[in-house]
């Protein structure tokens, strides 16, 4: 049976991933999710499987050197999936240090753990190993002109801490695979959206505050562009690098969903009025009045788009999910989970489980 850690298993990206997986290889795969439970860590996202015998949770901090290489020492891990990082682009400009912490230095000991466990006296490491690092097309920079796209090989140029940090750990993963030939691969995604995303982000918070009757806050002129990517799709994609990529290979894996946040906006708005049944008082309120333009962030970034040509020409992945129907998907799943969000907007979610692991 083959092991995985996963970190930040419990947050977004890496909470649907753990899902994708039992649901594709059920009982042939043992899962360590370690998540030190941040503001973005949410264990009721994995409530469904946490009795599973091939799933456990281990709470500590990627920084924590001793903690990481106990996780190592007690188990035969073959693959490491390093979601764990600080994320919100907001968050870093109010306290970059926190992303350096977490993102670079974070990153530095699951390398360094990963390396201990795995190396063989020849400097080679054990058959079968590999560790995947998760990262964003943010390092990148931001594109100016339509029909112009990221890939592998375009320079980074990151314009917040938050994509300075992550393409500082980009760098440290290139450097561990070309100075000790370290079996590991990064993949850039572009922005996901999805179940189980906490609602400081573009979509889940203008679904949450548009079914409150609360206003609807776009950036600036509301016409910076992002690619999005369905989060199923980006965790078949990560599956496929881990078992098909070549390694110390690089895989941007992208949406071809371009959309301007005041088009994301708007669809969201259509859809919910399509989808909510006319008996549904908060039907009404729902509209386009409800759009508020505030002040642009800070070193805002224009377009983001990523050309997945590399994964589709060795792999044979592509974005199974067109954006009409990811955000139907997507609303459906926030009808159906509520709780879940009441839950994490009230802040509820942290007291159980910090009681929990004291």
């Amino acid at each position: 049976m083959r092991t995985y850690l996963v970190t930040g298993g419990a947050g977004f990206i890496g909470s649907n991933y753990i899902h994708y997986m039992f649901k594709k290889y059920d009982n042939d795969i043992r899962v360590i999710n370690v998540d030190c439970l941040t503001y973005a860590g949410n264990l009721e996202n994995l409530k469904s499987i946490e009795h599973r015998e091939n799933y456990s949770f281990v709470k500590a901090d990627i920084c924590d050197k001793e903690a990481i290489a106990k996780i190592f020492a007690e188990n035969e891990i073959d693959r490491v999936v390093h979601f764990a990082a600080e994320s919100h682009v907001d968050r870093s400009i109010k306290n970059p240090e926190v992303f350096v912490q977490t993102n670079v230095l974070g990153t530095l000991v699951m390398l360094n753990c990963a390396k201990n466990s795995w190396e063989l006296e020849d400097g080679s490491f054990k058959p079968g190993k590999k560790f995947l690092h998760v990262s964003t097309d943010e390092v990148y920079g931001s594109l100016e002109e339509e029909g112009t796209y990221f890939y592998e090989t375009t320079p980074y140029d990151p314009h917040s801490p938050y994509s300075a940090s992550k393409a500082s750990s980009d760098m440290l993963v290139k450097s561990y695979m070309d100075t000790y030939k370290f079996p590991a691969n990064i993949t850039n995604c572009s922005n996901n959206y999805g179940p189980y995303q906490f609602p400081e982000k573009l979509i889940p918070l203008i679904i949450n505050n548009a079914l409150s009757g609360k206003k609807l806050p776009i950036y600036g002129d509301g016409k910076n562009v992002r690619d999005w990517l369905y989060v199923e799709d980006h965790a078949k994609a990560i599956d496929m690098v881990q078992e098909q990529g070549r390694l110390f290979e690089t895989y941007n894996i992208g949406g071809h969903n371009e959309k301007q946040n005041i088009e994301i906006v708007n669809i969201i708005i259509e859809t919910l009025q399509e989808m909510l049944p006319d008996s549904d008082p908060r039907k009404a309120h729902i509209n386009k009045d409800l759009i508020t333009y505030v002040e642009d962030r800070k070193g805002h970034d224009r377009r983001y788009a990523i050309a997945p040509d590399k994964i589709k020409a060795e792999m044979g992945w592509y974005p199974e999910t067109m954006f009409k129907e990811g955000i139907r998907l997507t609303i459906e799943w926030f009808f159906e989970h509520e709780d879940w969000m009441k839950s994490v907007t009230s802040g509820d979610y942290q007291k159980y489980y910090t009681e929990m692991y004291k």
